[in-house]
């Protein structure tokens, strides 16, 4: 039975664009679909775990070819778990100094693990395993907007995100931008037309 898990990487609440827009894309995604469970996976509730000195160790354990241990690695599989236990991904994901808030890197880091997001082959390279799942992603940004000077930033944002989902093996991706949202002149408009975005992008989640 498919599931669709929302990974927030806002902290500010009501006051979030991406959130917004994702509340947005949940509500519209439910009444299509009532009968798909929708998760939320809060990266700032305090249950993302730490990857640490003896995660990483298990980390490279595994590329040894040796069983990895430890607390660390245990927590890893199970924020996995939770990840993977999912076939229809929302990530809502405002611009932080022109990349990711540090609290998403966390949680990318704490779930690729060899065997578990990648496989690795020295003669072909990395294969993801991640494979059968769609995503959306809401990308925000204050200031950075395209076609806009380098003084207003770039964009290692999209870029970062869309690249790692491919990486993993998720191939069927689906963008949702609303930037920028404080220097453009009509802010109104282009946030009306990313709400409609992610209604569209929503309706056609599943068998779209």
């Amino acid at each position: 039975m498919s599931k669709l898990l929302h990974v927030s990487a806002s902290p500010r609440g009501p006051r979030s664009e991406s959130l917004a827009i994702a509340g947005t894309f949940i509500e519209t995604f439910g009444a299509a679909n009532p009968a798909v469970p929708v998760e939320t996976f809060d990266l700032w509730d305090g249950s993302l775990p730490a990857f640490g000195p003896d995660a990483a160790a298990a980390k490279m354990a595994v590329f040894a070819g040796q069983e990895p241990t430890g607390d660390g690695w245990a927590r890893a599989v199970e924020t996995f778990q939770r990840f993977d236990d999912a076939d229809l991904y929302l990530f809502s994901v405002p611009m932080w100094n022109h990349g990711v808030p540090y609290i998403l890197k966390q949680f990318i880091d704490v779930v690729s693990q060899p065997g578990l997001v990648f496989g690795f082959d020295p003669a072909a390279g990395y294969t993801g395993l991640l494979t059968g799942k769609r995503a959306a992603v809401i990308y925000t940004s204050a200031v950075y907007g395209p076609g806009l000077p380098p003084s207003f930033g770039a964009d290692f944002q999209a870029t970062y995100l869309t690249d790692w989902l491919r990486w993993a093996g998720v191939t069927d991706i689906s963008e949702i931008h609303f930037r920028p949202n404080l220097v453009t002149a009509d802010a109104a408009a282009a946030r009306e037309s990313a709400h409609a975005d992610a209604r569209e992008v929503a309706k056609r989640m599943i068998g779209g």
